[in-house]
């Protein structure tokens, strides 16, 4: 019963709640499949999912540009300041303009982490907002 609760992304439970805790986890899980899922060899620089499915044209943008979309979804359900919301989809749009541009758009999306920075931005919000949802890592 667990995984009817608990969805199960790249063995990770996700919690479903609504609460910032669950929220923030979505988030950091959502944040880690796109930007820092996979390391290259021999330079060991992380990458994710945005790189690798911007390669494929049209299709790759539009399919990660939905799941970077999703994240500010997310962060609209914590009721979050408008302003923090159009930066983060700002974010989004610079990312989605720059991968729309053959070759240099590919090398855009391994430079310009906007899932990373609208981690960054949530974060902030939840730790002013809800210290109780920091998460402490060891």
């Amino acid at each position: 019963m667990a995984g009817i609760d608990r969805p199960e992304i790249v063995g990770l439970e996700l919690p479903t709640g609504t609460d910032p805790v669950s929220v923030r986890k979505r988030i950091e899980a959502m944040e880690m499949l796109l930007e820092r899922s996979f390391r290259i060899p021999g330079i060991n620089y992380p990458i994710g999912l945005d790189a690798l499915v911007g390669l494929v044209p049209v299709l790759g943008d539009i399919v990660t540009t939905a799941m970077g979309a999703y994240i500010v979804w997310e962060a609209r359900n914590l009721n979050m300041p408008r302003w923090k919301i159009w930066r983060m989809i700002g974010n989004v749009g610079i990312d989605a303009a720059l991968g729309a541009v053959p070759v240099v758009g590919d090398a855009a999306d391994i430079l310009f982490r906007s899932n990373t920075r609208n981690l960054r931005i949530v974060k902030k919000h939840l730790d002013k907002n809800f210290p109780s949802s920091r998460i402490i890592e060891g």
